[in-house]
């Protein structure tokens, strides 16, 4: 079972309630995710802060010219279009790849740029630039290369691109590889990487542009490729504008930024970026403006999807919109997705918008298979012993591109760091890793580098080449030099307060409204409620993967319960603490005396217009 954290922070509550005309309950909430810790409450909960938090707008980005290279690379850029030279742009088959590369493209045209753009084939390609790619461009007559999403573990493939005379501009926002160092001599051990000094391995390009660099001033380095890529064209227009005075330049420049924002916040959510500091106005305001995009593409994709653009949250961008995009580099061609934001004709985009559908449709049945049997491998291991320290899964016949979904599905049932390899087409194994809070994936990859062809990736997150002969070389090291504990298996709860469901009123849930967008690093407001009694139940779903209930709380107030969870986990739950005749008799709408202690948050149900609110539970003791 989780282990249940209730905040405890303290700030101004009746102070900020009263100032936003909002009740005691959301000003705790907004507290709660402001506060970053017991000795900084005060500096992180001020009026001004909670201001930025409910009110925050464009003006309040970060200026991209305190990003290192940044102008360096703004103006070679800009020095390339003058020179007609042509320009391919280098992006990546994930969503964030996708919009940078189309942010990019159509901001280097406007400037004025010969550009054209690459997406590598997952499969044949695999991640990010490459020779392959790089040999390419030549015999294109690319003269200059600009990557997004990507490039900054690129080395040897940029040093190529240079001794070829070419031009590279790197623009990314993943981690900065890096040597570690301990007085003279190598690091090797990854228990001596936070005592050793990093040294940062930049690729040999003309400018690398990564917030993630020690270098420059920028203040937030939590932001994606397409945000990164945004700023860079924020950056190129404000030198243009400096130099020489075009209104009509300028309106055309106003309308591009206005509307590429929509796709810099699709880009956040969907690559799982914080939504704090400026990712969260970014998203705010992507999810203001969307209704209003003259993207055809992007408005065929929310139309077959059935979504009103009026009304979307972070939920569609992150579990909508985002996985179609993603199915195109999965099963078919990132390219696919990227010619559906160019679309100039109504009749191509729905066309290509249904096609996009259709591929994540079968990229989740494909995913529940994969899921399945990688379930049955780990299961089958856990009864000869305990469970590995660090999961690493070896499903040669699973469909490379969704290694990393299942990595993330296995992670989550069994709260391990979880790599899944699958057979690559190229020869060898690749896969994906998904991490847990108190695992730094990233680093423990990099102390045993030796075993990949290549790699990269951050902290909760990796994908990784090498031969199938390291595969138990790699499960043994990581194994053998993880040094998490007990503790760190168990899986946190955090939870705002303990409310009453009885408070849970239609006001205070629509109140809530004002904490949008959530994602990772703003959740939904989450509670905990004890002794909740279940009346009955109903199994849902396809595929019978979640249950509706009829509950009271000790005020005899009755409420609907939604639980999306791990059903069996839930009913062993219900079993070992009441027998498995009480859960029969809970399905047969005749349970007597079944009470659970829940997380849950306050959700509002329409249903042939009408509203009333229900309990979506999250965890259960």
């Amino acid at each position: 079972m989780a282990k249940w954290m209730i905040a405890n922070k303290k700030a101004d509550f009746d102070g900020i309630a009263a100032k936003y005309g909002i009740s005691n309950i959301t000003a705790r909430l907004i507290a709660n995710r402001l506060i970053n810790s017991r000795e900084t409450e005060k500096e992180d909960c001020t009026l001004e802060k909670v201001d930025e938090y409910l009110n925050g707008s464009v003006s309040m980005l970060h200026d991209p010219f305190k990003m290192a290279d940044m102008e360096k690379g703004a103006r070679v850029m800009l020095s390339k279009i003058a020179d007609g030279v042509k320009i391919r742009v280098i992006g990546d088959y994930d969503v964030d790849g996708i919009c940078s590369s189309y942010i990019l493209v159509d901001g280097l045209r406007l400037f004025g740029g010969d550009v054209d753009c690459v997406l590598p084939d997952r499969i044949k390609d695999g991640y990010g630039l490459s020779i392959k790619l790089v040999d390419a461009a030549i015999e294109d007559g690319i003269d200059t290369i600009i990557t997004c999403d990507n490039g900054i573990a690129a080395f040897e493939q940029i040093k190529h691109a240079k001794e070829k005379g070419m031009t590279v501009v790197v623009t990314d926002h993943h981690e900065v590889p890096f040597e570690v160092a301990k007085g003279d001599e190598a690091c090797a051990d990854s228990s001596d990487i936070e005592t050793s000094e990093k040294k940062e391995i930049l690729p040999p390009a003309d400018a690398v542009i990564d917030p993630k660099r020690a270098e420059g001033e920028y203040t937030f380095k939590e932001i994606c490729g397409a945000v990164v890529a945004y700023k860079f064209l924020q950056v190129m227009a404000q030198i243009k504008a400096s130099e020489t005075e075009d209104a009509e330049f300028n309106e055309l420049i106003g309308r591009f930024f206005t509307e590429k924002i929509i796709f810099a916040g699709i880009a956040t959510v969907c690559d799982v970026m914080e939504l704090k500091d400026e990712n969260r106005i970014i998203v705010k305001e992507s999810l203001k403006r969307i209704r209003f995009t003259e993207n055809k593409g992007l408005k065929a994709l929310i139309d077959v999807n059935s979504i009103d653009a009026s009304a979307m949250t972070g939920y569609h961008y992150g579990f909508i919109i985002g996985p179609c995009l993603n199915a195109t580099g999965r099963l078919d061609l990132a390219t696919r997705a990227l010619s559906l934001f160019f679309a100039e004709d109504e009749a191509e985009a729905a066309t290509i918008a249904g096609d996009l559908k259709s591929l994540n449709d079968s990229r989740k049945d494909m995913t529940k298979e994969g899921v399945d049997a990688a379930i049955e491998i780990v299961d089958k291991e856990a009864k000869t012993g305990e469970l590995p320290k660090v999961i690493v899964l070896y499903l040669p016949y699973v469909h490379e591109s969704i290694a990393g979904i299942i990595a993330g599905k296995i992670k989550e049932k069994y709260y391990r760091p979880t790599i899944v390899l699958t057979k690559a087409a190229d020869g060898g194994a690749k896969g994906s890793g998904r991490s847990i809070e108190s695992y730094d994936m990233f680093q423990h990859l990099s102390a045993c580098k030796e075993l990949f062809t290549k790699f990269g990736g951050h902290k909760m997150a990796a994908g990784l080449s090498l031969p199938e002969e390291n595969i138990e070389a790699l499960r043994s090291r990581l194994n053998n030099e993880c040094e998490l504990t007990d503790n760190d298996y168990e899986r946190i709860v955090h939870l705002d307060m303990v409310m009453p469901l009885k408070y849970a009123s239609m006001s205070l849930v629509k109140e809530f409204n004002k904490l949008e967008p959530f994602g990772a690093g703003n959740i939904k407001p989450m509670f905990a409620q004890k002794d909740v009694k279940l009346l009955s139940g109903r199994i849902l779903g396809k595929n019978k993967n979640c249950g509706k209930y009829r509950v009271s709380d000790d005020s005899n107030n009755y409420f609907d319960m939604m639980y999306f969870g791990d059903m069996d986990k839930w009913h062993e739950f219900l079993r070992d603490r009441y027998g498995q005749s009480a859960v029969d008799d809970l399905y047969d709408g005749r349970a007597y005396n079944m009470k659970v202690s829940i997380a849950y948050y306050p959700d509002i149900n329409s249903y042939q217009g009408r509203e009333s609110v229900q309990i979506v539970m999250s965890d259960f003791t």
